[in-house]
């Protein structure tokens, strides 16, 4: 009898899935488990350099990415333990998590869903691991930040539950996807993730039916996991912030799809909080987009005290005007060539956008004739403000630079090999920004250096150690020690936000992705064309001239068409949920492109395509997207249909 199967969803997080799998070898080996691999069509090499080193593991590799829900329920349909546990890659286990989870359902026949204590890398509690609802009041808590500032009032806290204890064990709404166990005849029963959700929200949508189904839902505070929250997403070209507030508008359509007003509510809210969330990742270039509207401004006014001896030397009429149509349609100039949205701002590419902002200023003067004051204040705000941007991009560059130059603090936590090797390797690295504070020792030592670093003490005054060095790494190294002891070290050095690495078994693998951490450096991942700002605005601003004029003036055809779902899609393309150029159903759920009413699927001459070349057709068209693409394939239907 299989007490659990264990089952692991994989995306491009192969260092990851290594360290996981390996902290099942330290496991209470009583607790009789099988552990399923789904691959998610990584492009890691993934399967082919893991398969090999566990053969135990059952490993499933599909041809496509098809979200986590459905890769999970995948597993699940193979399935045999009495329990199944729902586990991210980006996970370490403690050695007794399966027993203590084990006894404690077998104890509570009534619990449908379970979920452990998840600790973050730097050993504080990562709040998300027990949550409440999406209801109204809680959404909006969440979106608008009441909980952020009142987190211990049951009133504003309701989402993520932070005014409970986490150190107790009770009923919750919902728990983390990175990990959740039950037993799995119910969980077949209720047929696993609900595969409308792509990434995110499945996990809410499974606990609410396991709890109709008169199951509880339990947060269990008596063992724990580490989870390196979000690897996968970083890895790929997914818009986590805009998958995740998708996945909360679809489970509020399913569960509470009677308010309409909670639903345009909501909606706010997403577009809200993905503007803010946006604007956090963007706020460098935000800042340097000030900067440069304030210069370009200030250049205005000192070309116009050159011209006519006073800064507001134009007629009465020109102010405000001027100085807005100067910044709105400079930084759209800016923004057409790239800057701030989709590159990181460079002095050549804000020349050239200047260059576009003097073209676009000197051709309204001439349909405005009343704004045409001097040609001379407008050569000369151009041309300053140049070397404006060009200032402002060397002293941000400057900064980044003294700010890449602020060398990270490492310890590293045992005295064997391992630690003489990743010394090696940090010593090694490129664009290496880190600084060796010490090494620590597991076990009583007499030597006071190892590697050429300062044994700095034991690992049981580890957080007097940190509050000395003032490290923000910790790499530990030793062989011997247990996961339960390394949990244990971070949660008592949590204060010092620190973060943990875990090298005790020395894997290339792992270890190139430890160093990657440690100097700050993370995977890139390339933007597809279809997907940078420039070609999505284009694209919609099409949309909406097209949709609106076929739905105004070619309405009487429409409702002549025998199709009777065109001029559905007509309004997909006005709502924004399809475009004119776009992809035909391939039956892959897409994080980037549309549903067209023509592409280059529809405009093949072959009426009867395979799914694997709509496919490979729709691939090229997200891989390979620019406008003259679109062109061609508008005067290619347009062609074909003047044929017809």
């Amino acid at each position: 009898m299989i007490d659990v199967s264990i089952i692991i969803v994989n995306y491009n997080v192969k260092d990851y899935l290594l360290q996981c799998l390996r902290s099942f070898e330290q496991i209470d080996p009583s607790i009789q488990r099988e552990i399923i691999v789904v691959d998610n069509h990584s492009t890691d090499g993934s399967i082919q350099d893991l398969r090999p080193q566990f053969p135990s593991v059952t490993w499933i590799e599909l041809d496509e990415n098809i979200g986590y829900g459905k890769a999970n329920n995948v597993g699940l349909a193979q399935a045999r333990g009495r329990y199944t546990l729902f586990l991210n890659p980006d996970t370490i286990v403690g050695r007794d998590v399966l027993q203590t989870m084990t006894s404690y359902l077998d104890a509570n026949p009534d619990v449908g869903l379970a979920g452990c204590k998840v600790l973050n890398p730097d050993g504080s509690f990562q709040v998300a691991c027990r949550r409440g609802l999406p209801t109204p009041w809680a959404s909006f808590c969440k979106l608008f930040g009441l909980q952020s500032i009142f987190p211990n009032s049951k009133l504003f806290a309701q989402y993520n539950m932070t005014y409970l204890p986490i150190d107790a064990t009770y009923p919750v709404d919902a728990l983390i996807g990175a990990f959740m166990m039950g037993p799995t005849a119910l969980m077949q029963q209720l047929d696993g993730f609900d595969p409308a959700f792509f990434m995110y929200g499945e996990d809410i949508d499974l606990c609410y039916r396991v709890k109709l189904a008169g199951k509880r839902v339990m947060y269990v505070h008596t063992t724990n996991i580490i989870h390196y929250k979000g690897e996968s997403t970083k890895r790929s070209s997914i818009n986590e912030v805009r998958v995740f507030y998708e996945a909360m508008e679809i489970f509020a359509k399913k569960h509470f799809g009677g308010s309409q007003l909670f639903l345009a509510f909501l909606r706010l809210g997403i577009v809200a909080r993905s503007i803010m969330a946006r604007a956090l990742r963007k706020k460098r270039e935000i800042m340097i987009w000030f900067l440069d509207m304030v210069a370009i401004n200030a250049v205005l006014l000192f070309a116009t005290s050159v011209r006519f001896q006073h800064p507001l030397g134009f007629p009465d009429y020109a102010y405000p005007i001027v100085p807005i149509a100067l910044t709105i349609i400079s930084t759209l100039s800016l923004i057409s060539v790239g800057e701030y949205v989709e590159y990181r701002p460079t002095v050549r590419r804000s020349a050239v956008g200047l260059l576009v902002t003097f073209f676009m200023l000197s051709s309204l003067t001439y349909f405005f004739k009343d704004f045409g004051f001097s040609r001379g204040v407008l050569l000369m705000t151009i041309g300053f403000s140049t070397v404006m941007f060009a200032l402002i991009r060397g002293l941000v560059a400057l900064t980044d630079k003294a700010s890449a130059a602020r060398t990270r603090r490492v310890l590293l936590v045992g005295i064997n090999e391992n630690t003489a090797r990743i010394i090696d390797e940090l010593e090694k690295a490129e664009h290496r920004n880190t600084e060796i504070a010490g090494v620590v020792s597991v076990t009583p030592f007499s030597d006071r250096v190892f590697s050429g670093y300062p044994i700095l003490g034991e690992a049981s005054y580890l957080s007097r150690i940190l509050d000395v060095t003032s490290a923000q790494e910790v790499i530990l190294t030793d062989q011997g020690m247990p996961h339960e002891k390394a949990m244990e070290l971070m949660i008592a050095c949590s204060t010092y936000r620190a973060r943990f690495h875990l090298a005790t078994d020395y894997d290339d693998i792992v270890t190139a992705r430890i160093i990657n951490d440690v100097a700050g450096e993370e995977p890139t991942v390339s933007v597809p064309p279809l997907l940078r700002f420039r070609n999505r605005v284009a694209k919609r601003i099409v949309d909406v001239v097209v949709a609106s004029v076929v739905l105004s003036l070619g309405m009487p055809v429409l409702i002549l068409h025998r199709k009777n779902g065109l001029r559905q899609l007509w309004w997909n393309v006005l709502r924004g949920s399809a475009s004119v150029v776009g992809l035909l159903p391939d039956g892959i759920e897409r994080t980037s492109g549309k549903l067209g009413v023509t592409g280059l699927a529809q405009v093949s001459r072959n009426a009867h395509l395979s799914k694997p070349t709509i496919q490979q057709l729709n691939d090229y068209y997200v891989r390979d997207y620019s406008l003259s693409l679109d062109i061609e394939i508008i005067l290619k239907q347009l062609i074909r249909r003047n044929r017809g």
